[in-house]
């Protein structure tokens, strides 16, 4: 099969032609409108879309406190470390005012600092890596302390929690019972 193209030059006619069958496929599938697709048989199948849901937040347990099924043990009461590395502490553990913080961030507010729900940096960088925006910070209450204090929640957007009573220099991650 000489033509007189090199092979390089076939090759990029395949990989264009490709590209141009793949698109046809979906331009085929956007003048439907994408809500469908027909069997063998020729029948049409519809499928419905459903409008995004606004996720809620909801705490996860860690997975280094999840009992897996092949366990014959059951998991220690308190791990101590969790799969993002960080040490944990129990949600019993945690001060009075943390339990309120958590309850006003499950509630969606309202909260009682204005700063509360911003978007936290990770500048340290001691909770795990996500995308600018994945962490919301919320102030736990501080007795007696003249300004926010020192005390945090940490939320991820997954539910996952962490907490901090040094004002970010350490985080401990949060196990809901």
């Amino acid at each position: 099969m000489r033509d007189g193209r090199t092979f390089r030059e076939r090759r990029v006619l395949w990989a264009t032609a490709f590209v141009l069958s793949v698109l046809m496929l979906a331009l085929g599938a956007c003048a439907t409108g994408g809500t469908g697709t027909s069997d063998r048989s020729g029948a049409r199948t519809t499928l419905t879309r459903t409008p995004p849901r606004q996720a809620a937040f909801t705490p996860t347990r860690s997975v280094a406190e999840t009992p897996t099924r092949s366990a014959t043990r059951r998991a220690p009461a308190s791990p101590t470390v969790a799969l993002s590395g960080l040490p944990t502490i129990q949600y019993d553990r945690l001060p009075a005012q943390a339990h309120e913080t958590i309850d006003l961030i499950l509630r969606g507010g309202p909260f009682p600092y204005r700063q509360d729900g911003a978007v936290f940096q990770n500048r340290e960088r001691l909770l795990p890596g996500r995308p600018s925006g994945y962490y919301h910070e919320y102030t736990v209450v501080t007795p007696e302390s003249p300004d926010r204090g020192a005390r945090r929640i940490i939320a991820g957007q997954k539910g996952e929690l962490y907490y901090t009573d040094d004002h970010y220099a350490s985080f401990k991650q949060v196990v809901m019972p």
